[in-house]
């Protein structure tokens, strides 16, 4: 019988939990420059996670979810950029990076997010209506890995700044 975990915000205290499972869930992956966690924790300090999941087992962190602010191309408000997102493995192929993708993008639809932007598998996040959109680019990021989700209007072309945090060094 597979445990029954919870999804929640993000709280004080959850940091070692959060970066434990960051650190496993990329620790492998092949495009992984090992900075995750390091993300995590500068948008943390930064005070700019606009929404930080966690998904828990029992009082065991096995997931998280984060989104930050993004600038689009344009300028226009309302964006963020969604990830990392990480499963602690021996949870993984469970659901739960899914449950916590479907929740997080519906608390940013009610925080009145435009949409989301994030770099990542598209055959994985398609099943959650991420596609390429021409002219959405990330810096010295392949087109057809950077992934937009709109919740209203396209979202519009250019050059997507993610947070500082994610240029951090390991």
């Amino acid at each position: 019988m597979m445990a029954v975990i919870a999804i929640r915000a993000e709280r004080t205290g959850d940091g070692a939990g959060i970066d434990a499972i960051t650190r496993a869930a990329f620790r492998d992956h092949p495009h992984s420059r090992q900075t995750e966690h390091l993300i995590v924790r500068a948008l943390r300090a930064a005070g700019t996670l606009s929404l930080s999941l966690v998904a828990e087992a029992g009082s065991t962190v096995v997931g998280h979810l984060a989104a930050s602010p993004v600038v689009m191309g344009d300028g226009s408000p309302g964006w963020h950029g969604l990830g990392p997102l990480s499963v602690a493995p021996a949870w993984q192929r469970q659901g739960i990076g899914q449950r916590l993708m479907r929740q997080g993008l519906e608390r940013l639809r009610q925080m009145g997010s435009q949409g989301c932007v994030l770099v990542g598998d598209p055959a994985y996040y398609a099943r959650f209506g991420f596609a390429a959109v021409a002219g959405v680019e990330v810096a010295g990021v392949p087109p057809e890995v950077v992934l937009c989700l709109s919740f209203g209007d396209p979202p519009p072309p250019g050059a997507v700044a993610f947070d500082p945090a994610f240029g951090v060094n390991p």
